[in-house]
């Protein structure tokens, strides 16, 4: 992720991963954060839009709605996973699987925000425990992330550090009801996060909502970035 680990792409051996969308997004406003104080523990639970299955998701989306309001059965072919044996309906439903079931019960797509988050922030101590749920959103993943420091912070010195981060945006006035949400962030560059406020149940922790257009920043802009940071320091050669 070009503005988190930059230096890592040195380590290439010809190829370079991008990220999973949601590990991507959710690192972007871990990481100016992360620069005040040391993070200890993440819980993080994803709303992930169909398009994350591909253009199939989005039209069994369309389909199923419009089966649903005609008084028609839903038919379900993709989600949770084509691959997969059983399949549920996405319209007016959640279905908290995404990806296959792994021997400890995670996901693989909650172990992928598990391991690679350590990978990118370069923390193999950190903690994370990860739910991810397919939502009916046509675009741009939603997560509730819950992050315990280790020392206390300021709301105002978060909220400035992640709003100078670049790719990342505070919308954040609760006051008059402005928060991020996917409708309105859908084909935009950068992530949002709002909901920022302190978890009243354990100190040094506080909760914050993220929301990013996992098509262009959890994708194709993420791949994009990587080749012009290459581009730029003349690392291509290397």
């Amino acid at each position: 992720v070009p503005e988190v680990n930059p230096e890592d792409i040195l380590k290439h051996k010809g190829i370079i991963a991008n990220p999973n969308c949601s590990t991507i997004i959710m690192v972007m406003a871990l990481k100016p954060l992360y620069d005040l104080a040391r993070i200890k523990r993440i819980v993080v639970s994803t709303y992930q839009a169909v398009s994350g299955a591909g253009k199939e998701g989005i039209d069994e989306l369309t389909d199923q709605t419009k089966a649903y309001s005609e008084g028609r059965e839903m038919e379900a072919h993709i989600l949770p996973s084509a691959s997969l044996p059983k399949h549920y309906p996405i319209a007016f439903n959640l279905i908290p699987q995404i990806d296959v079931f792994l021997d400890n019960l995670y996901t693989k797509e909650e172990m992928k925000m598990i391991n690679e988050t350590r990978k990118i922030m370069h923390d193999d101590e950190m903690r994370i425990t990860a739910t991810t749920v397919r939502v009916p959103v046509y675009r741009s993943h939603s997560e509730s992330v819950n992050i315990e420091f280790d020392h206390d912070l300021e709301l105002k010195d978060m909220a400035a550090a992640i709003d100078a981060f670049p790719g990342v945006q505070m919308m954040d006035d609760p006051s008059n009801q402005v928060y991020p949400m996917p409708l309105y962030t859908s084909e935009k560059y950068d992530c949002f996060v709002g909901r920022l406020r302190r978890d009243e149940s354990n100190p040094n922790t506080f909760n914050l909502w993220v929301v990013g257009d996992q098509i262009r920043k959890g994708a194709a802009l993420n791949t994009l970035q990587i080749a012009e940071v290459m581009i730029k320091n003349g690392w291509l050669e290397k």
